[in-house]
Formats: structure tokens, C-alpha cells, sequence
């Protein structure tokens, strides 16, 4: 026997039923008949992956859906694939275009060029958010004269990309309204690895910062107080596998008090996105020297590959097909 819920009198019994587009007992939705904003409001939780490649196939609609501006406030990129398939910067620079300008996050991870951030730059005035994440073609100064030319920007992910103290103090004297950096790279132990220059960039011109995280940054005690002194209203501490940093007595106590969430350095990596390896080589010693190593050049590691070459922006490998789309 039928359920009282799935019965036809039971469905005109509750308000939204009793409306004459109720669906009977064995009807299908038509998606391509939704509402115009309903239709967007779903696409819009697809990835710029997704919609390029798949839902703006689907029918003329959809793709011209899919080059509306408001679809693409907020542009997140991750290539799964290889290092260094150029699909994944035409695609980002391709995205950033439909924008129009009206780009406010963008998030991209395992690809990326010091070209790429400054496409994104020159197009995106109002960006509040950007992350970036193990981009290997990119430069710390790639990622400060970038960086420098958004003012209105709030939010700063830089994970396993190079970025020098000297570039970070441009930052903050560029991004005034700054709230939450996230600078991470991999964790050393060795005690003659330190370096407090990043630490003491933040403290000198980000002091609006209220979310901090510095995961396996080279900090000392000395460069953490500099952030506290600097830094008011930090709300969020993240210092996980920061081992330069002893946080016992009186510097533990001022983190507790001042701070509502601290990360010690030895906490659990468990939510942590990235590879959390240490660099933990006991055979180095403080005596070892490396100034005769041979260390190969980005232009060597790279090859040829000009910027000029990855310039696609114009990039849509399904402009050719709308006269077929029905």
C-alpha cells in the first residue's frame, strides 16, 4: 500500500503542491526549463573546470549562462594533473576574462606564472581574496608587483611559493586593508636555519592582520614578539612546525592572552591541505658548507618557455561549436 506522502491527495493537501505546475507521479524535471537564476545559482557551485569543459556543452542557454560576468566573481582552478600543462593557465586567464572586471576571489594551486598573476592583477581591480599555492614558475617578486596593484585586497594565501621578507613589506605597505595572511612552506628543524625577516615584515606593515598562519615559517621568539607588538588584533595564530620558536613561559603566556585561537608549532597536522614532511636531515651539521653546490637555475629547470608563449587569453575551445549548440 502507497504511503499517505506519495499519494496525489496528499500532495495537494501542502501548499507548494497545490500549485498547477505540481508534478504528477512518473514526471521528470526538465532542467533547461528552470528559472534563469535557479539555473545559475546551481552552475555557479561548479568548478571554472566543470563549467568550461562540461556544463556550458550542455545547450546554448547554459553556455551563454556561463559567459554571464556573475558567474565568475569567485574563480577556483586546482590542476590534478601534471606540472606544467599549459591548459591550466590558458583556462585561469580564459576565466578572469569572462569576469569582466568583476573578479573578487580567486584560488589556484600547482600551476601559475609570475605572467599569470600579473593578468590577474591588471584585470581584477576590485580582488579582495587571492590564494596561491605551489606555483613553481613563480617569483617573489612576481608575486609582489602583483600583489601591489590590489589595494582592496583582504586575503593572502601564499603556500610553497617564494616570498622574501623584503616583497612581504611592499605588501603591507601596498594592501592596507589586509585581515588574513597565510604564508606556509615546508618545516625545517635544524636550529641554524632561522630567519626572522619574514616575521618582521608582517609586524612593520600589516597591523590590521586578525588571521595569521605561518606554517613552517623560520621565526625566532624574537620575530614572534615583533608580530605581537605589531600586530593588535591578531585573533588566529598558526605557528604549526615553526620549530625556531620556543613556546614555553612567559611567550606562551602573551600568545594565550592576547590571541583567541594559537597553533602551536608541534600541534596535529591532521586539517592541515598540504604535505606536512619535515625537513628533518640529522646528517647536516652547523659546520656543513654549501657555497661551492651547484644549485640549477629557474631558466635551466624550466627550458624555454617564454611568457609571451603561455599569453591565451583569448582561450575557449568551445567558441567554434555555438551554431551547434540547441
Amino acid at each position: 500500500m502507497a504511503s499517505s506522502s506519495s499519494s496525489p491527495t496528499a500532495m495537494k493537501e501542502g501548499d507548494s503542491s497545490s500549485s498547477p505546475t505540481a508534478m504528477k507521479e512518473g514526471e521528470y524535471v526538465n532542467w533547461l526549463e528552470l528559472p534563469r537564476e535557479l539555473t545559475s545559482s546551481i552552475l555557479i557551485r561548479l568548478g571554472a573546470i566543470e563549467i568550461v569543459d562540461n556544463a556550458q556543452e550542455v545547450c546554448r542557454s547554459w553556455r551563454h549562462l556561463c559567459k554571464d560576468p556573475s558567474m565568475w566573481r569567485r574563480i577556483v582552478i586546482h590542476n590534478p594533473g601534471e606540472f606544467g600543462d599549459p591548459y591550466y593557465e590558458r583556462l585561469c586567464r580564459h576565466t578572469v576574462d569572462r569576469s569582466q572586471g568583476g573578479l573578487v576571489e580567486i584560488e589556484f594551486s600547482y600551476f601559475g606564472s609570475d605572467s599569470l598573476l600579473r593578468y590577474i592583477a591588471d584585470s581584477s581591480s576590485k580582488l579582495r581574496s587571492l590564494k596561491v599555492a605551489v606555483g613553481y614558475k613563480i617569483t617573489s617578486e612576481g608575486l609582489m608587483d602583483a600583489v601591489s596593484k590590489l589595494p582592496l585586497l583582504e586575503e593572502l594565501e601564499v603556500s610553497y611559493c617564494p616570498l622574501s621578507g623584503d616583497s612581504l613589506k611592499v605588501i603591507g605597505q601596498s594592501c592596507p586593508n589586509l585581515k588574513t595572511l597565510k604564508k606556509n612552506c615546508e618545516g625545517y628543524r635544524r636550529p641554524r636555519d632561522e630567519s626572522d625577516d619574514v616575521a618582521l615584515a608582517i609586524a612593520e606593515t600589516m597591523s590590521g592582520l586578525c588571521h595569521l598562519q605561518l606554517f613552517g615559517d623560520r621565526l625566532t621568539d624574537a620575530g614572534l614578539n615583533a608580530i605581537l607588538d605589531g600586530c593588535p588584533n591578531l585573533e588566529h595564530l598558526d605557528l604549526r612546525q615553526c620549530f625556531n620558536v620556543n613556546f614555553v613561559g612567559d611567550l606562551e603566556k602573551r600568545c594565550f592572552e592576547r590571541i583567541k585561537v594559537v597553533r602551536r608549532p608541534d600541534d596535529s597536522v591532521r586539517d592541515y591541505p598540504f604535505s606536512a614532511t619535515v625537513n628533518d636531515d640529522d646528517v647536516c651539521s652547523s659546520d656543513d658548507d654549501y657555497s661551492d653546490v651547484d644549485i640549477m637555475s629557474e631558466d635551466e629547470f624550466y627550458g624555454d618557455l617564454s611568457e609571451d608563449a603561455c599569453d591565451t587569453s583569448d582561450f575557449d575551445p568551445y567558441d567554434d561549436y555555438d551554431d551547434l549548440l540547441y
